[in-house]
């Protein structure tokens, strides 16, 4: 039987033999529950039996330019029908072009690229690579943070995804967050600051190769830092002579309006990982971006790192199609003019629910915290916890036909940059009539 005549299963065969038979990520196996998706288009997942579902979360703040780009998807076709995979020490077209492209973005000075396959394996690389060019081992990182689920990667993320997994690599020390979990305001700028310069007086600058920031965290609460506090990292790391490492695989490739997080600071880093968008996820590919004197330590030094699929060619093509996207829709603009408007949703959800207690959003990057009491502050969930209230909004947004993430006490705001008005109005309304509930634990 030909693939084209295989009927198509069921949503309830698909999520019965695809929990019988497959492994889902941070979950107790026996209370998954997932969605069987059948395809989807632009802003809108499509269920086997039809149903529309918009994606509010752009799956997991990937998917920039939306589903079903014809344009990136002839892209790989045409590659996959030309070249399928070389080994990494070959060269291709697609790895030329694209890291070509790269350094014309790129922040800086940054004009060299190492293909990984996802961001895990980007922060896995930026480690080595630290350290290969320091020759030091401590690695500063934060409480407030998620880089990934590899070992290394996993023991630099500070959120308690982390303790199951622990114990990790040597060498990772902690610093302080720009917010603590629990108030509504970041710490000022100079405060911040202030911590780090203490931990690494404690350590030893002449012992700690990086410092890894998320610029704008992601899954651990949109947030956005105040003013001076990236360039005052940058500042520290060159007075010390300590890399600076940005973690770009969430806020990268336009998410909050500019091609990089850390470009709204004027700030480049020493090493940047980047995932996520630059495939919108279409297919995976990661990568670690290094400014030109680390690729040119590289030159006589010997790098002892390397992946099977690294400069993956379709993935290659994949890129290069996308950043096309980027470019020829001109989402980067878009989503520094939809900014305001989601901004503007945000302002208004806030005066009429009293359950909503802070609003963040840079561009298509937001988020919105929800309370118990506004003053004092308390949080609708505690640390690393969930609520009735806070399920209750999560089956009443899958309910009604919305996917995003809720986490903790917060409802992610992160759709695909090719969202129009009216479907980011769309979006907000159905998030106002889940509210209501969280509203109602303010009013008791």
């Amino acid at each position: 039987m030909s693939i084209a005549t295989v009927p198509g299963m069921t949503a309830e065969e698909i999520v019965r033999l695809s929990r019988k038979h497959t492994f889902f990520s941070w979950a107790a196996q026996g209370a998954v529950d997932p969605i069987a998706i059948d395809h989807a288009q632009g802003v809108y997942l499509y269920t086997p039996d039809g149903t529309r579902i918009l994606d509010f979360n752009s799956q997991l703040m990937s998917v920039n330019i939306g589903h079903g780009d014809r344009r990136v998807i002839d892209a790989i076709t045409t590659q996959a029908l030309k070249l399928q995979y070389v080994q990494p020490a070959f060269a291709t077209e697609p790895r030329a072009r694209l890291g070509e492209k790269l350094a014309e973005i790129l922040p800086g000075d940054m004009d060299k690229v190492f293909f990984t396959l996802g961001g895990a394996e980007a922060i896995e690389n930026a480690i080595k690579m630290a350290r290969h060019v320091t020759g030091r081992t401590k690695i500063l990182a934060r409480y407030r943070s998620y880089h990934g689920a590899t070992l290394g990667a996993m023991t630099l993320t500070g959120d308690p995804r982390r303790w199951a997994n622990e114990p990790g690599i040597v060498g990772v020390v902690r610093y302080p967050d720009t917010h603590r979990w629990g108030e509504k305001e970041p710490r000022p700028a100079a405060e911040a600051l202030q911590g780090l310069e203490d931990v690494i007086r404690y350590e030893g600058a002449h012992t700690i190769a990086a410092i890894f920031l998320e610029t704008i965290v992601g899954t651990n609460g949109i947030l956005i830092p105040p003013d001076g506090y990236i360039a005052g990292v940058r500042e520290i790391c060159n007075r010390h002579d300590i890399l600076m490492v940005a973690d770009e695989v969430m806020a990268g490739f336009g998410r909050t309006g500019r091609w990089f997080a850390v470009d709204h600071w004027d700030t480049v880093p020493d090493l940047m990982t980047m995932a996520k968008g630059l495939t919108s996820s279409y297919l995976p590919l990661g990568g670690v971006a290094m400014r030109h004197d680390i690729a040119k330590h590289f030159d006589k030094n010997f790098f002892y790192g390397g992946l099977t699929y690294s400069s993956h060619p379709i993935s290659l093509a994949a890129a290069l199609a996308t950043i096309s996207v980027y470019e020829e829709d001109g989402l980067l603009e878009r989503t520094a003019r939809l900014g305001p408007v989601m901004r503007a949703h945000h302002e208004a959800l806030y005066a009429r629910h009293p359950s909503v207690g802070s609003i963040r959003n840079l561009g298509l990057f937001g988020i919105l915290d929800l309370v118990r009491s506004r003053e004092p502050y308390v949080p609708l969930t505690g640390f690393n916890a969930s609520s009735d209230e806070m399920k209750a909004i999560g089956a009443y947004l899958r309910e009604h036909h919305l996917y995003t993430m809720i986490a903790n006490n917060s409802i992610h705001t992160n759709p695909p940059l090719c969202i129009s008005e009216d479907e980011l109005a769309e979006g907000f309304a159905i998030i106002d009539g889940a509210l209501d509930i969280a509203d109602r634990a303010v009013r008791a």
